[in-house]
């Protein structure tokens, strides 16, 4: 009997972008909700009816650390609050699925040479994730890029008794490796130290996830991806406070040719997939189209 598959979504930002037609801010997605919560969970519920099982809180970059940059601390409960009841409004109104509590990495995505101490960091997640898991079905730690992170973060989500699924980010041109240039086997003690119960690779290009799949398919946990649609992660990027325009969306990536990648994932043992970035509700229906021609069951 072929094992279940886990439909993720895609890009909650980039849809964003695409319907509201305004260039973006740092903290665009999570302005929008403070100003238009509904469009929020209208991208949801998009995600839904394409055929995905799960929706990610759009909470990726709601840490203290990162709003204080904008004037918006003081907003952090809302933003939480309203987070977690886009995703969960669309959920009940489909009648089905789960909502994942998204967790980002502090400071800044792929810069793990910024990330502070383990201690210091647990002590910042604490808060969020005390927030947000009572009120989600999973805990979802995404784009890690480095041991220490992993072993941050980790540390606050011991702490809850929801499902930790946690996705690492690899290099663009070596999946074998973290961001950080550490080996991605490396992480394997680390997750069997805490609370996880999966491992994925998320907000990579699809190539680099070939590569990094065999490595996390020996770990002896569900495991799984969701790759980006960028050409690559730019220097412009990696600067303070950057925004998604000063990153490339590949023109090779449309739904046919993602969902390409997906099934061969799949093929391989994957059980939890979807997409990251630049990954959109069109790409998400072709990967459940395909998989359902399989023969798997989408739960």
């Amino acid at each position: 009997m072929k094992e279940a598959i886990t439909l993720l979504d895609g890009s909650i930002g980039q849809e964003l972008v695409k319907k509201f037609g305004k260039k973006p801010t740092p903290l665009w997605s999570t302005e929008i909700m403070l100003k238009n919560p509904e469009m929020v969970s209208n991208i949801h519920s998009a995600y839904f009816k394409a055929g995905a099982t799960i929706a990610t809180t759009n909470s990726y970059t709601v840490l203290r650390d990162r709003l204080k940059h904008f004037n918006l601390e003081h907003e952090v409960h809302n933003l939480w609050s309203s987070s977690v009841e886009a995703a969960c409004n669309a959920r009940n109104n489909f009648g089905s699925g789960r909502v994942a509590g998204s967790i980002g990495p502090l400071i800044a995505s792929y810069r793990p040479d910024l990330c502070p101490s383990i201690d210091e960091a647990s002590k910042i997640y604490d808060e969020k994730i005390a927030n947000i898991a009572p009120k989600v079905d999973i805990l979802l730690v995404e784009t890690v890029s480095s041991l220490k992170q992993a072993k941050g973060v980790l540390a606050s989500t011991d702490k809850e008794s929801k499902p930790v699924w946690i996705s690492f980010s690899v290099d663009d041109q070596d999946g074998t490796k973290l961001r950080s240039g550490e080996n991605l086997e490396d992480i394997e003690p680390i997750i069997n130290d805490h609370s996880v119960e999966a491992v994925l690779i998320n907000c990579s290009p699809p190539e680099a996830v070939d590569n990094a799949l065999p490595i996390i398919s020996k770990m002896n946990k569900p495991f799984g991806a969701y790759a980006n649609g960028f050409s690559k992660i730019s220097k412009e990027f990696l600067k303070d406070r950057p925004t998604v325009d000063a990153l490339t969306a590949r023109k090779d990536l449309g739904p046919e040719e993602y969902s390409n990648f997906v099934i061969d994932w799949v093929r391989n043992g994957a059980t939890i997939v979807g997409g990251c970035c630049e990954i959109g509700p069109t790409h998400i229906s072709k990967i459940a189209k395909k998989i359902h021609e399989l023969g798997f069951q989408i739960i």
